[in-house]
């Protein structure tokens, strides 16, 4: 059969495709990029945000009504599979921690629904482009009251490291450049193995992996950072690895981050930058903020303008506070919508003056980018050590370039190469 995927969220969405797309393939079926020559749909959905679940019951409904068998994956089939059924009652419900049932549910004649799954956990030997996208661990060892994807994925599985290796070789023998290790919390890794092996071995492991390619670490929640700090910033000291760190705060307020249920406090969060910054003076420390999240008053939300002053974050992922169903955070006195934009607006705007101020350093000065990604028009986009994206004409997807620093925005620089 001909499958065609349709893939929304964040690089471990990306990369639980990738996963079913390997498994396709083996099974002698083929992956098309075409919905219309497809026999199957496969939509692997997010739910992170209210907007995000809206868009995703607006596409079910319109993929149910193609006359194609439809398979609906990912996060809001597995935290709101009732919904998915109500939109689309023919189709087949795969939640993100069943991704190892995507044959079953391609070849069956019935609809099924597979929430969770004891079967092995698998990789990905498949790569779109020069970019390659490696889950190390499903679910997190967290429990944030606004989280609607740990309804979706409530129990920690780090893939077994032997996995991962050999999928890193496929891929860089595939071409792939940059590899993105990545999970809910990669920095969980192990923590369902006792501990005994950590994300610091996996990047190791990784960089040892033999080829030139960049690895890209993702989504590290502070605490458990924290917990392996030491093992993974000597991982970090490959030449392979880039000088980027992905460390959500969420605010910078402790009174928000205990009604968050986050466990670290501003103070813990700031050590763990300084200690980064000590040892790695290039790191790119990005983030992500939630505005409005109940209990945030003024007072809150000046001490994370503060914080954001302080860090001067080289990138920030800011987004309202949305209700999602069944969360603790939900059933909270909520903030004025009203509010909320009027703060969004406020911290966007001190994000963008910090960025421009961030990248205007780099100006005149060269640094080694490899080119990852086409941009717009004739473009493409490269990356330095520390992961800032330069904006390249005429230059080659998948090679390495000096380039000298010309322009900056807030969101990136321009080079020419020299």
């Amino acid at each position: 059969m001909k499958v065609y995927f349709e893939t929304y969220g964040c690089a471990l969405n990306k990369g639980d495709t990738y996963i079913m797309m390997t498994l396709i393939k083996d099974r002698g079926h083929e992956v098309t990029g075409s919905q219309e020559d497809a026999d199957v749909i496969v939509i692997n959905t997010c739910d992170v945000r209210l907007e995000t679940g809206e868009r995703m019951k607006r596409r079910i409904r319109q993929l149910s009504n193609t006359g194609k068998k439809l398979v609906v994956a990912g996060c809001f089939s597995g935290a709101e599979p009732a919904v998915v059924r109500s939109i689309a009652p023919n189709a087949s419900i795969l939640g993100p921690q069943a991704i190892s049932k995507i044959v079953e549910a391609v070849e069956s004649q019935e609809r099924k629904v597979y929430l969770s799954s004891d079967q092995p956990v698998y990789t990905p030997r498949i790569a779109e482009g020069k970019i390659g996208v490696i889950p190390v661990a499903d679910g997190c060892a967290g429990d944030c009251n606004f989280c609607i994807t740990k309804l979706a994925r409530s129990k920690l599985r780090s893939y077994p490291l032997r996995k991962i290796v050999e999928s890193a070789k496929a891929l860089v023998s595939q071409g792939v450049v940059e590899i993105e290790i990545t999970g809910q919390d990669a920095a969980a890794y192990g923590l369902d193995y006792g501990g005994k092996i950590t994300l610091a071995d996996v990047v190791k492991e990784v960089s040892e992996v033999e080829g030139e390619f960049m690895i890209r670490v993702g989504m590290m929640t502070p605490e458990q950072a924290l917990r392996i700090l030491d093992d993974l910033l000597e991982a970090y000291k490959s030449p392979k690895v880039y000088k980027f760190f992905h460390l959500p705060v969420q605010s910078g307020d402790d009174g928000v981050l205990k009604a968050m249920n986050r466990k670290y406090t501003v103070d813990e969060y700031k050590e763990l930058v300084r200690e980064i910054r000590r040892k790695i003076p290039l790191a790119n420390i990005t983030t992500d903020i939630i505005v409005g999240h109940p209990g945030e008053d003024e007072g809150a939300f000046q001490n994370t303008l503060d914080l954001v002053k302080e860090i001067r974050f080289e990138k920030m992922h800011i987004a309202i506070y949305s209700l999602r169903p069944n969360t603790k955070s939900s059933s909270m006195p909520q903030i004025p919508d009203k509010v909320k934009t009027e703060r969004l607006k406020r911290i966007n705007s001190l994000y963008e003056e910090i960025a421009r101020q961030n990248h205007s350093e780099y100006l005149g000065k060269v640094s080694k980018v490899v080119v990852t990604e086409e941009g717009k028009g004739n473009t493409k986009i490269g990356r330095t050590v520390n992961y800032i994206p330069v904006i390249l004409e005429d230059v080659e997807l998948g090679k390495w370039y000096n380039v000298k620093i010309t322009d900056f925005s807030f969101y990136d620089v321009r080079g020419i190469v020299i």
